[in-house]
């Protein structure tokens, strides 16, 4: 039992020094990824839609 909590502390002091850490990514870079994303979901989006769109007119037109 005592070796589990030694094993906790030591994740836990582990992810303090992670977290105060200032090596990782600061906020303009976690902006920029975020910015990057929603550029390739609206491209995707936009794609589906557009994709959509055509099938729609195409039983449309097999309809009439």
């Amino acid at each position: 039992m005592q070796e589990r909590e030694d094993n906790m502390k030591k994740i836990a002091s582990s992810i303090k020094r992670f977290l105060k850490s200032e090596d990782g990514p600061t906020a303009v870079e976690y902006a920029v990824m975020l910015a990057l994303i929603v550029v390739v979901c609206l491209t995707a989006i936009q794609a589906i839609g557009s994709n959509a769109n055509a099938k729609f007119n195409e039983v449309k037109a097999a309809l009439t």
